[in-house]
């Protein structure tokens, strides 16, 4: 059975001003890709007016709960006990939001309740991505 998590999140970007800008985010997860985590943003906090999803390793996620993780274009570490740094890179520039540490937790604990660590179906996961990738060939 496919489970999807959805979980509103409030984020807060950090300008180059060093001032803090609120950002509402989505938290999504599904059963059928076990091994990735998404952010979503709305239109109307990216430049373009269009909605932006990054997509990253669940397990940086993890990770970057307990200290400094992550390369290329997601970073994420601790900033004290309650909050967390996402570091987003674009080719448009950079983003910085700060997460409540306590709902990164609840979400990625969520996750584990619908797949757990090690139990990730990877035969369906190759599958899926070799069949975007070459189609009907």
């Amino acid at each position: 059975m496919d489970i999807a998590l959805e979980q509103p999140a409030r984020a807060r970007l950090i300008t180059g001003e060093e001032r803090e800008r609120p950002v509402p985010a989505k938290l999504r997860y599904a059963s059928t890709d076990p091994l990735a985590v998404h952010i979503d943003f709305p239109g109307e906090v990216s430049l373009d007016g269009h909605g932006a999803t990054w997509t990253f390793a669940r397990s940086l996620l993890e990770e970057g709960l307990r200290g400094p993780a992550g390369a290329g274009d997601v970073h994420i570490w601790p900033c004290g006990p309650e909050r967390t740094v996402v570091e987003l890179h674009s080719p448009h520039g950079m983003a910085l939001l700060q997460f409540d540490t306590a709902a990164l937790n609840r979400f990625l604990l969520r996750t584990y309740a619908v797949v757990a660590t090690g139990e990730e179906d990877l035969g369906a996961v190759v599958e899926r991505g070799l069949s975007s990738l070459f189609g009907s060939v």
